[in-house]
């Protein structure tokens, strides 16, 4: 089962890291598009705002997609054979499963909760995926049909059709069989979702009437449903509606800035409702924390790894407030840190609005300068000071929780899988040297790592995580020794001595399970 649990956890990797990119970018834009940062350069209708608008607008790509992006993942990581046509059936089962949605909340508007005439996004519990209006299941969804789609996948593909049904054999009969398992999934989830959205919902009462205990739940559902993608549900209504002031938050905030820059009242006495824009402060504070922990506890010749892995993750958190880089690094590898995660984040905003801080804290160093530092400090410098202070605390807390919590239970965070034996480690320029034979790099770690397996008899199946190639073989006996491993750039080797294997590549395993697949299934 925990190989099982790994397995899936370096699946949900590939389209994580996808994110650390697009969060810099994102974060830039926002830098730059800031008029009281850049002046009038960056004033709306600009050609210097019109740019950073358009740079904006594709680094959001990834956020915005996000559930497209985990089924095409999962199969990608998971699929034991031709992961890319497993991608692509996952795809067409993920676009039926929303379609039969639709199609339900159209045809039968009265039999289910949710209502397909509402605006999507808000309190709607509606998405628009791929240009169909369906429910918002989130990663959920996505995960569920790809889960099932690889499934079929793995069984199927390879199923032997008698000769006049050939026509619909591979991916076609994968597509066939997810499309009418879609049906009943559709159906149940049109029935199911909207109740758990609406439980949700319900909530917002409670909230709004409890003080620091309503703080505490609220930021605490915000951040433990943000696999689930009902999340929204609990912020939505408080930043963009009217469930504590008159058009949400963010916009009050923003228009009654000039009063309060201005006054030496208690920020808290003056905007009361401000402890439900505190989620920043994990983002920031909790970032800095569980990043050093994770670093610290992985293995001293996996630390360089893991470092390009989590710094780039944990600045697109600081920064610009997108948290999914840092959080989904760690979340499918040891979801217990993602409660612990939750529990801190609560307990940090709760703490900070005990003390009088409130204000507009949804996002990163990037939000907390521009809205709140920067126009107010003059007359709120302590409530500020305080902040930074609580924050440093707490992320001296999630260090400490991580590290303690890691080591402990030996969670397999980055660099902490399996050990392997540790020889000699090759500079590039002794690799490259041994590298001057034809073919591509990739092409050629593949084919020694084949060759050093076993051959292509011996290997049963093959998939990756984040930087291990991963198989089962047959005779584990005739998998070469870790030493001719490392002689041809992998970093090491695990060998459980029962048919699991796991090679030690690095960040480039991905192009190397492509070219190992290719020498593994071509039959010239």
């Amino acid at each position: 089962m925990m190989k099982k649990v790994q397995r899936f956890g370096g699946a949900m990797l590939a389209p994580v890291m996808l994110f650390s990119f697009s969060g810099v970018i994102v974060g830039l834009a926002i830098l730059f598009q800031n008029e009281q940062i850049m002046g009038q350069i960056a004033q709306e209708g600009t050609f210097w705002w019109k740019f950073w608008h358009l740079i904006a607008a594709g680094g959001w790509t990834v956020f915005f997609q996000l559930p497209l992006l985990f089924v095409v993942g999962l199969p990608i990581g998971l699929a034991k054979k031709h992961s890319g046509r497993a991608a692509m059936e996952a795809l067409v089962a993920y676009l039926t499963f929303n379609y039969f949605i639709n199609a339900l909340l159209t045809y039968w508007p009265t039999t289910f909760m949710a209502d397909i005439m509402q605006d999507v996004g808000g309190s709607s519990g509606l998405a628009m995926i791929a240009g169909i209006k369906t429910l918002d299941t989130g990663m959920v969804g996505a995960l569920l049909v790809s889960g099932i789609t690889v499934y079929l996948h793995n069984k199927y593909f390879e199923q032997s059709l008698p000769e006049v049904l050939s026509i619909f054999s591979g991916s076609v009969f994968v597509t066939m069989l997810a499309f009418f398992a879609m049906i009943p999934v559709a159906i149940l989830m049109a029935f199911v979702w909207p109740v758990i959205q609406e439980g949700v919902r319900s909530l917002q009462g409670f909230f709004i009437n409890s003080g620091n205990l309503g703080v505490w739940v609220y930021s605490f559902l915000e951040k433990i449903l943000i696999p689930t993608g009902m999340h929204h549900f609990i912020y939505s209504p408080f930043a963009y509606d009217n469930a504590v002031v008159q058009g949400g938050m963010a916009a009050y905030w923003a228009s009654h800035i000039g009063e309060f820059q201005t006054s030496a009242q208690s920020l808290k006495e003056m905007y009361p409702m401000g402890g439900f824009a505190l989620s920043g402060m994990s983002k920031i504070f909790g970032s800095i924390g569980l990043s050093a922990a994770i670093i610290k506890a992985a293995k001293p010749e996996k630390r360089k790894t893991v470092i390009a892995l989590m710094v780039p993750a944990a600045l697109t958190a600081i920064l610009t407030g997108i948290t999914e880089p840092i959080e989904f690094t760690f979340l499918f590898l040891a979801p217990s840190l993602f409660l612990i995660h939750a529990l801190l984040s609560a307990t940090l905003a709760t703490s900070a609005y005990a003390l009088g801080v409130v204000g507009d804290f949804g996002g990163g160093i990037i939000n907390f300068t521009t809205l709140n530092w920067l126009p107010l400090w003059k007359f709120h410098g302590n409530t500020y000071v305080a902040q930074i202070l609580i924050g440093l605390l707490f992320s001296v807390l999630w260090y400490l929780t991580f590290t303690f919590m890691i080591k402990k239970f030996d969670l397999k965070t980055p660099g902490r899988e399996e050990t392997e034996e540790v020889g000699q480690l090759y500079t590039k320029k002794d690799y490259l040297q041994k590298k001057e034979e034809k073919g591509s790099r990739h092409s050629h770690q593949a084919a020694s790592y084949l060759e050093l397996l076993g051959g292509k008899d011996n290997v049963v199946d093959v998939t990756n995580c984040a930087t291990r190639l991963r198989l089962t073989v047959k005779d584990p006996k005739k998998v070469a020794p870790v030493q001719q491993f490392q002689q041809t750039g992998a970093h090491g080797l695990v060998n459980d001595g029962k048919g699991a294997i796991q090679v030690i590549v690095g960040l480039t395993v991905p192009m190397v399970r492509e070219s190992f697949e290719n020498l593994l299934y071509n039959e010239e």
